[in-house]
């Protein structure tokens, strides 16, 4: 006799209400009676590599000192993991080169194979942070670049006095370098971040496992386009370059401006004039529910692996793209023993 069907005997026998229609509720009750929920912070974020090239990036500073006082033990970015990339590379080659770095150049230099690499790199780890070495955090830096995860590498790297970084094979230093001047928010928040908090690394959880390319792509990219000239998306493109033009030129802190990006309001105008719109699409092709299967997928394993990053209660800081946030806040409110922390209370300094 299964536990559940045990339980429910004996709560109709004691006269108790009837189990709920959704049974996963009663883990949700008992994680609640543990008391001790694991906290995950959902940061939206417009993707940073469209800023100025000049622009200044200590103006993240008050961002990252914000992120910081929160402490989390691990951060998530919008980035895909080795293990994706070399099936992308196999199989759909066309996203790999859109969407992953190459570790070749490490591969080659070390000799090591991207698992052979993985299996060296989790040893490693294992050892205390304090007691590593610089040697170990350069043999770090280059297994991360063979595994496919430069931000860990930048991480490692930057965690080694300068005096000492350049004790690498030339065309790794010069990878480690160029990521080192990458303006996008998973170099910027999430390895800046890192290293002010002495991790060792970040998590890289995107993925595009999930996209198929439409039978009839040109009707598809019509029929698409036509579904998101919508009032919503009009709206939402205006406030985003009045916000970005008010931020590049000082009249907006960046506070203020990832405030206004995770807004309830601002939110909602990228959820119906993108996503709902799709919903409602009703084309020839079907391009809009093509498309939000896509979309919806893609988040449900994107969050997938935040979870496993969480694992049984590690401290969570996800940096996403800003139409992701409310997916991501959906699908990691449904865990049982998650509670997600108020984005606009941190960011206004109220938590």
């Amino acid at each position: 006799m299964s536990l559940l069907f045990a339980v429910t005997m004996l709560a109709q026998a004691a006269g108790a209400a009837q189990p709920p229609d959704d049974l996963v509720e009663i883990v949700d009750t008992m994680a609640q009676e543990r008391g001790d929920p694991t906290p995950v912070l959902v940061l939206g974020t417009s993707h940073l590599s469209s800023l100025p090239d000049d622009f200044a990036t200590d103006r993240f500073d008050p961002l990252l000192d914000r992120l910081e006082a929160w402490a989390p033990e691990a951060i998530a970015i919008e980035g895909i993991a080795g293990p994706q990339c070399d099936y992308l590379h196999d199989y759909i080659p066309e996203l790999f080169a859109d969407y992953c770095p190459d570790p070749a150049p490490a591969r080659t230099a070390l000799g090591l194979t991207g698992a052979e690499a993985h299996a060296e790199a989790m040893a490693l780890l294992k050892t205390a942070p304090a007691d590593r070495t610089v040697p170990q955090r350069l043999r770090l830096s280059a297994l991360f670049l063979a595994m496919g995860e430069p931000e860990s590498a930048l991480v490692q790297w930057l965690r080694v006095p300068e005096g000492a970084r350049d004790d690498l094979p030339a065309d790794l230093l010069s990878i480690l370098e160029r990521y080192d001047r990458r303006q996008n928010e998973n170099v910027i928040l999430g390895a800046r971040l890192a290293v002010r908090l002495g991790l060792d690394r970040v998590y890289r959880v995107d993925d595009q496992a999930s996209f198929s390319e439409p039978a009839d792509f040109e009707a598809y990219g019509k029929e698409i386009t036509a579904i998101w000239d919508n009032a919503p998306t009009k709206r939402r493109i205006a406030e985003y370059k009045t916000w970005d033009a008010a931020l590049i030129d000082g009249s907006l802190s960046m506070l203020e401006w990832y405030r206004r990006y995770n807004s309830p309001g601002s939110l909602a105008l990228a959820m119906a004039g993108d996503f709902g719109a799709a919903a409602a699409g009703n084309t020839p092709t079907d391009a809009g529910q093509s498309y939000l299967a896509y979309w919806e997928t893609r988040n449900l394993r994107m969050v997938a692996n935040i979870r496993q990053v969480i694992g049984a209660g590690t401290r969570t800081l996800a940096i996403v793209g800003v139409s992701h946030k409310p997916y991501y806040d959906r699908y990691l409110g449904m865990m049982s023993n998650i509670e997600l922390a108020d984005t606009e209370a941190i960011l206004s300094g109220e938590d």
